[in-house]
């Protein structure tokens, strides 16, 4: 599943993000979903998040 919608992105979730400071190498940090920071419903290049350790990026995928 993709993270571009933000009904599908709950707190407690599984995600691959990737930092802002790796969107060219495309290299992806993963953790839980702490809070949603995207107000929008739909965002292309994924809804915004912040992980329980504090990383924010932009959600990749969502791990089953």
């Amino acid at each position: 599943m993709d993270g571009k919608t933000r009904s599908t992105i709950k707190p407690g979730l599984k995600v691959d993000i990737v930092l802002k400071k790796d969107q060219r190498t495309g290299k992806l940090t993963r953790g839980i979903v702490k809070d949603i920071l995207t107000n929008s419903p739909h965002h292309p290049h994924g809804i915004k998040v912040r992980l329980e350790s504090g990383d924010v990026g932009r959600i990749r995928e969502i791990i089953p």
